[in-house]
């Protein structure tokens, strides 16, 4: 039964989607704050949980930092963030601190449940794809295919579920240039109608874990009024 961490400060809400989690069969832990729940994910409790859905707006240590806390702590834990009013700015930084997807309050159970299911998909370890390989060797990028590592002129690199999935779907055909439509399909879940900016922000994210100069990326290229597609140069 998957595990998952709601960190919301209104009760109403928080009872209200724990009670649908539950009642689709997901164990649940809850906290009303940032800090509780960074407390909860470092003890034992928080060994189970599989997946965060995380309000930004919290009392305290808002929702931004809780991310960056839990990224700087495990690149492996999908974060689904909760933002009130669908704000580009807050919408931009929440992504760019390191979640892997977002919605905006008042959501439907439906959707909560599908984009939870989606995320906890990602992160599952079957996510060998594309070339036949096992290891590619990329111009001091090794990427082991079966065993789901990556390093970086021998320093290992560790990419949450979302960024290895975008690394490998674009690296299992180098030169060939991918839509951001083709990505959120691929990467995200062929049945969610998603937001471009989730593939900017990964691929963002996962430049400035793999690139020397992430300005002046070698792998990971952009391709102006198209997409996106894997050198190197």
């Amino acid at each position: 039964m998957p595990h998952v961490l709601l960190i919301e400060d209104d009760t109403s809400v928080r009872d209200g989607m724990e009670l649908v989690l539950r009642r689709h069969g997901y164990g649940v832990e809850t906290a009303a704050t940032g800090e509780e729940a960074l407390a909860l994910l470092a003890g034992e409790r928080g060994a189970r949980v599989e997946l965060a859905v995380l309000d930004l707006m919290l009392p305290g240590m808002d929702g931004f930092e809780v991310c960056r806390r839990i990224r700087a702590r495990t690149a492996a834990l999908p974060v689904i963030m909760l933002t009130a009013r669908g704000d580009d700015q807050d919408i931009v930084a929440g992504l760019e601190a390191g979640a892997d997807d977002y919605v905006v309050k008042p959501v439907t159970a439906p959707v909560l449940e599908a984009r939870i299911r989606a995320a906890l998909r990602r992160a599952e370890p079957s996510l060998r794809q594309g070339s036949d390989a096992d290891v590619t060797d990329l111009a001091g990028l090794v990427i082991d295919r079966a065993g789901l590592t990556v390093t970086r002129n021998g320093t290992p690199v560790p990419l949450p579920p979302t960024e290895l999935r975008v690394l490998l779907e674009l690296s299992a055909a180098p030169g060939r240039v991918f839509t951001r439509e083709q990505l959120l399909a691929s990467v995200w879940d062929h049945t969610f109608l998603g937001d471009s900016r989730l593939v900017d922000a990964a691929v963002g994210r996962l430049r400035a874990k793999i690139e020397e100069v992430p300005g002046r990326p070698r792998y990971v290229q952009t391709v102006r009024g198209f997409g996106y597609r894997f050198g190197p140069l």
